[in-house]
């Protein structure tokens, strides 16, 4: 354990407050005994040497506390000679005003550095002077041999062991706090890693799939947009020009998904035969059938403009409008809040609903009633929140997350529509 530099302004007030309250109790002793000297205050009563010696001594204990800290060995043995010193000066039983260094002293060392072969001799050879001084005070005062003895070696483990044993608690209960503490920040620190690293391959995941969306379809524009100049016949400027436009905005969309896709993968090199196939807001409706068809209680509710099948509006696809990688986004945080709801909120029912009918955006909402009973506690908590979140930032969707008033849970993802090229191109017509 490293070592203070200097004095601190508590040790420094530690040794002021011991030396003034010794101090004042040694003049009140003395002032009483020369009052009523037959009384035994002090007994035997010291000669006036003995009380300005006596003083001194007590001066001199108080002061070496302030370096308790800096050499709390030095410090422990001079305050115990102290109480020897003070039995030689025929202080008698008054020595118990040098106790207060000892104990504090001792109190100290054990708290700055534990029992060791280095402080172990340190707090025999304080037991032993102070055991020395209590003895010399019984002597003085008519005890036999053997009771003085016995009472100096009694009274120099009380002095020396006591306050040793409260700082070994102290220092003991202090070394806990900090391993606790450090075990809190590597538990946080190892949390935050566990969520970059997921974060980092859910990026990494997205990307491919963006890179698979977006790439075939841009693809595809830019191969038929190049058909379209020999084939349109009216108005052959206008159609030109409007398929030059969406050539060129093709081509530099796919240079920023490159750049975006090398940024967002780690691997972008590798290729992963095990990859999942994108899906759709449609989609959504054949996940609710899997899930019923295997035993679980969900429901679907599909709210559309026109009337139509499941999955259909009209003749207008479901979700129509959103682009392939909100469609994505969508799907998997239906499949995501439902398996949620399946580990979260065992056997309670949960309900999917598809809002198609806003021409502006698609809402899908998973909502589960509350669980029947409580789930089995988890090792940690799961980051599924998260990739949904990174979806729908990436997507520029939003996304509201969190319990309901009976107690359930319910995940609303809003997906904006785009702007279809058809619109752009009657416009150039």
């Amino acid at each position: 354990m490293s070592q203070p530099s200097s004095v601190a302004p508590v040790d420094v007030r530690v040794a002021v407050g011991t030396g003034v309250v010794v101090l004042l109790g040694l003049a009140a002793l003395a002032v009483a005994t020369e009052l009523a000297p037959d009384a035994g205050v002090v007994d035997p009563v010291p000669s006036t040497a003995g009380w300005i010696l006596g003083a001194v001594t007590l001066l001199l204990q108080a002061t070496a506390l302030r370096w308790r800290r800096t050499a709390p060995r030095a410090v422990l043995l001079v305050t115990a000679l102290g109480m020897l010193l003070c039995a030689a000066w025929g202080l008698g039983n008054a020595i118990g005003l040098a106790q207060p260094a000892v104990l504090i002293a001792a109190y100290t060392l054990g708290v700055e550095r534990p029992l060791s072969r280095e402080t172990v001799p340190t707090f025999v050879g304080a037991a032993l002077l102070a055991g020395a001084g209590s003895a010399t005070a019984g002597l003085d005062g008519g005890e036999e041999l053997a009771v003085a003895i016995s009472l100096g070696l009694t009274q120099g483990v009380a002095t020396v062991g006591l306050p040793l044993a409260v700082g070994v608690v102290v220092a003991t209960r202090r070394e806990i706090r900090q391993a606790r503490a450090s075990r809190a920040d590597a538990l946080e620190r190892e949390h935050g890693a566990l969520v970059q690293a997921t974060v980092a391959r859910e990026r990494t995941a997205m990307a491919r799939e963006l890179h698979d969306i977006a790439a075939h379809h841009l693809s595809g524009i830019a191969v038929m947009t190049a058909a379209i100049r020999t084939q349109i016949d009216s108005d052959p400027e206008g159609a030109k020009a409007a398929v030059a436009q969406v050539r060129q905005q093709s081509t530099e969309v796919l240079r920023d998904l490159r750049s975006l896709v090398g940024l967002l993968r780690d691997d972008a090199g590798s290729a992963d035969p095990d990859r999942v196939r994108p899906e759709s807001i449609a989609g959504i409706t054949a996940l609710v059938q899997d899930l019923t068809t295997a035993g679980r209680d969900v429901g679907l509710t599909v709210l559309s403009g026109q009337s139509g099948q499941s999955g259909q509006s009209g003749d207008r696809p479901l979700g129509d409008g959103v682009g392939p990688l909100a469609q994505l986004a969508a799907y998997r945080m239906a499949q995501e809040s439902l398996a949620n709801a399946a580990r979260h909120a065992p056997g309670a029912r949960t309900e999917v609903v598809i809002d198609d009918r806003d021409p502006a955006a698609v809402e899908v909402r998973v909502r589960n009633d509350r669980p029947a009973a409580a789930p089995a506690p988890e090792g940690r908590d799961g980051f599924g929140i998260l990739g949904m979140r990174e979806r729908a930032d990436l997507t520029g969707a939003t996304l509201v997350v969190g319990p309901t008033p009976d107690g359930g849970w319910e995940v609303a993802l809003r997906v904006p529509r785009e702007q279809r090229l058809e619109t752009t191109t009657r416009e150039h017509a």
